[in-house]
């Protein structure tokens, strides 16, 4: 009787065991939201709020590691998403800390913090782009939101040690803001991003254009299609017109007539024709990285261009098509590419002086 005691006590004790190391595996990091006041954004057109959301995703051992300091990867979302969508909070076509968890836990991953800031205005995006109308992103992301992420949390606090991502619009401002500033991210990755090629059609007044003349209000904007939907957010980003109320834009066409000019405006925000301005500062990355599904066929051609023209200037790059839709692999894509991409790239440390 003692021994079947014994081991029962035993079998108890191995159940516990296992049970406990079930929980704990594998580890899960946790996510803050905070909000963060912008002061490039202040007396925007459109109405948005100055203080905007931010989810942090803090990695498993920040909580515990009370002196460690940790890589930031800075993380944009897409047209009409937020990162309360991203991040867990609603149900959505992903759950990055999901992602985020399962990636770290793999051999190799280093740790780091991932930021996303809520860029969902009321023209549904912000394309990540400086604008009266819906105020300053790019002075919002690269310098307000860093120092605020270097002075609330353990960060490295260093361009060596930031990277940049994001998916379709966020794919876009990626490349948009790493451009333009490689003294804040050495390192970024565009994930199917959308945008990159001057709207030449603009002149045909496709069906978009010509329901986004119709719209006079931003409840009308709230009830339009996608498409519409996106001409309206571009003219916000790109041709804004502070005389021009109620949305304080301008459209390629007016009165049935071409506008030259405002076409000329959203062609000049286009990341294949303003590259060519910027190759001294896409030099000072550290990498940099892009990729698109092939079903996801105009984003997946103007990233074909986009890394020819970097072949062209002899510029370093990853670059990549994969089956796949716009959306279909990017859980995937984020576990098993960009963080491994930022694990390899992003200083651990701070740069001795």
């Amino acid at each position: 009787m003692r021994w079947t005691i014994l081991n029962s006590t035993l079998a108890l004790g191995v159940t516990a065991v296992l049970f406990c190391q079930t929980a704990a595996s594998p580890s899960k990091g946790r996510v803050e939201r905070v909000k963060v006041h912008g002061k490039s954004l202040e007396g925007n057109l459109a109405g948005d709020s100055a203080d905007r959301d931010v989810s942090v995703y803090l990695p498993p051992s920040y909580q515990s590691a009370r002196t460690r300091r940790y890589p930031v990867v800075y993380m944009l979302h897409g047209f009409t998403d937020s990162d309360e969508r991203w991040m867990g909070f609603t149900k959505h076509w992903i759950n990055l800390p999901e992602v985020l968890d399962k990636a770290l836990a793999g051999a190799g991953s280093r740790e780091m913090i991932l930021v996303m800031p809520n860029a969902y205005t009321r023209f549904q995006g912000s394309m990540y782009s400086s604008s009266v109308t819906t105020g300053d992103w790019e002075s919002y992301i690269a310098r307000e939101l860093v120092a605020y992420i270097d002075s609330h949390y353990r960060t490295i606090p260093q361009a060596a040690s930031r990277g940049l991502a994001g998916h379709s619009m966020g794919g876009y401002g990626t490349l948009r803001i790493g451009m333009k500033f490689p003294d804040v991210f050495a390192s970024i990755y565009a994930l199917s991003p959308c945008c990159l090629t001057p709207n030449m059609n603009s002149r045909q007044q496709p069906g978009n254009m010509a329901r986004a003349l119709a719209v006079k209000s931003f409840e009308e904007a709230d009830k339009a299609d996608f498409g519409t939907k996106a001409s309206l957010a571009s003219a916000a980003a790109w041709s804004p017109n502070p005389q021009n109320p109620p949305l304080y834009i301008d459209l390629p066409w007016r009165d049935g007539q071409f506008q030259p000019l405002v076409a000329a405006r959203w062609a000049a925000n286009s990341p294949l024709a303003m590259l060519d301005q910027y190759l001294p500062n896409l030099k000072r990355l550290r990498a940099m990285a892009f990729d698109a599904g092939d079903k996801d066929a105009g984003i997946a051609a103007s990233i074909r261009v986009l890394d020819r023209i970097l072949n062209t200037y002899g510029m370093a790059h990853t670059f990549e098509i994969y089956s796949g839709t716009h959306t279909s692999n990017i859980a995937d894509r984020i576990e098993a590419k960009m963080m491994p991409f930022f694990s390899k790239n992003l200083a651990l440390e701070n740069a001795r002086r």
